[in-house]
C-alpha cells in the first residue's frame, strides 16, 4: 500500500479498477478502512473490498480488490497529504508481511506503491527507502536499483547516500558487481546478450585523468574485470551523452555511479511509465517509479500509470 497518506491507495484502486489489470491475479496488502474511506469520497472507481486473510482465499474477478488487511492504528485520524508515524509505520508493516508471503512462495512478485522517508522514520524505521528495507528483510547482500523503462533503463551503484560519501566509498568491487546484476537482470527479463554502458564520474569521463581520475583508478579495473567475465560492457562513458545513447538503442542499460546521475534522465524521459525494480533479491519487486505526491494526496488526481505497469511488468516476468 505504501504511504496511506499519499497517492499509493488511489493508484492501487486505479490501477485494478480499471483498464488490464482488471481481475488480475493480485492481492494488495493494506488498511481495507482507509481504501474503502477513499472510495466513499467518490473520487476513484467505485469497487468492492475483499478482505481476506490469506493469498488463497483470494478471488479475482471484475470490481474486487482483495486485500489482507494491515490496519493503520486510528484509520479514522488519518490526514491525507500530511506526514504521520502511523502511515510510516503501515508502510513498513506492509513491506515486512509482503516479504514474508514471497519467501514463503505463497506470492510471485512484490509491487510496491511509494512510501514516505520522512514517515518511515518518524514511526522508529531508519531506512532510506524500500530497496534497502527489503535487503536487510531477506538477508541481502549485493543489490541495486534498477529504473526501467521501455526504451531507457538505468542500475545503481549507489543511491540514498550524500554524494561526498558516494565519492569517499567509490571502488572497483562496487562496480563490477552492479555490472553482473545488470546482466543478470536484463537476461532474466529476456535479453540474451545485454549491453551494458557504465557512465563515468567526471565531466567527459574523467578525459583521460583531466577531470579528476576515478574513471581509471575504479571504473577501468572494475570493466576489465567483467569484460573478463564475458559480459557485453563498454566505458567508461561520458555521463552527459550515455544516456541518450542508450534511449537510441546503443546500450541496454546504463550502470549510472549515484542516484540523480541515473534517476535525472530516467525521470525526464519516463516519470510516468516508469518502474522501479530491486535488482538482487530473491524474488522480484517492483514500484511505481515516484513520490507520495502528497500535494495531490486523496484528490482523484493522482496518475496510476506508473503503478500499473509495475504490476504488469511484475506479471509477465515471473
Amino acid at each position: 500500500m505504501g504511504d496511506a497518506a499519499g497517492i499509493g491507495p488511489e493508484i492501487i484502486i486505479k490501477s485494478l479498477a480499471e483498464g488490464e489489470l482488471v481481475g488480475a491475479p493480485v492481492v494488495v496488502i493494506g488498511c481495507a478502512a482507509t481504501f474503502q474511506r477513499l472510495i466513499n469520497l467518490d473520487i476513484v472507481p467505485k469497487i468492492t473490498i475483499n478482505v481476506i486473510n490469506q493469498v488463497s482465499e483470494a478471488q479475482f474477478a471484475e470490481g474486487v480488490i482483495n486485500v489482507i488487511n494491515e490496519p493503520l492504528e486510528k484509520p479514522e485520524t488519518l490526514i491525507p497529504g500530511k506526514v504521520q508515524a502511523q502511515s510510516g509505520d503501515l508502510a513498513f508493516r506492509c513491506i515486512k508481511r509482503a516479504t514474508e508471503l514471497a519467501l514463503a512462495g505463497e506470492v510471485k512478485a512484490i509491487a510496491t506503491a511509494p512510501l514516505n522517508k520522512e514517515a518511515l522514520h518518524l514511526a522508529g524505521h531508519n531506512y532510506p527507502g524500500h530497496t534497502e528495507l527489503l535487503a536487510q528483510l531477506t538477508n541481502t547482500k549485493d543489490y541495486a536499483m534498477v529504473l526501467y523503462t521501455e526504451k531507457l533503463k538505468v542500475i545503481h551503484v549507489t543511491t540514498h547516500i550524500a554524494l561526498r560519501t558516494f565519492l569517499d566509498t567509490l571502488n572497483s568491487e562496487r562496480i563490477a558487481t552492479v555490472a553482473r546484476m545488470a546482466a543478470q537482470f536484463l537476461q532474466r527479463v529476456g535479453y540474451d546478450k545485454p549491453r551494458i554502458a557504465i557512465a563515468g564520474v567526471n565531466p567527459h569521463a574523467g578525459e583521460n585523468g583531466l577531470f579528476g581520475n576515478e574513471e581509471i583508478v575504479y571504473l577501468q579495473p572494475a570493466i576489465k574485470q567483467v569484460r573478463s567475465e564475458g559480459i557485453d560492457v563498454y566505458g567508461p562513458c561520458p555521463p552527459d551523452t550515455v544516456f541518450l545513447q542508450a534511449y537510441q538503442g546503443q546500450y541496454d542499460i546504463v550502470v549510472a555511479m549515484y542516484h540523480d546521475q541515473g534517476h535525472i534522465p530516467l525521470k525526464l524521459l519516463g516519470f510516468y511509465d516508469g518502474v522501479n525494480i530491486t535488482a538482487g533479491l530473491p524474488f522480484l519487486r517492483t514500484s511505481a517509479d515516484h513520490g507520495t505526491a502528497f500535494d495531490i494526496a486523496w484528490t482523484g488526481k493522482a496518475n496510476p500509470e506508473s503503478m500499473a505497469i509495475s504490476l504488469k511488468l511484475a506479471m509477465n516476468v515471473v
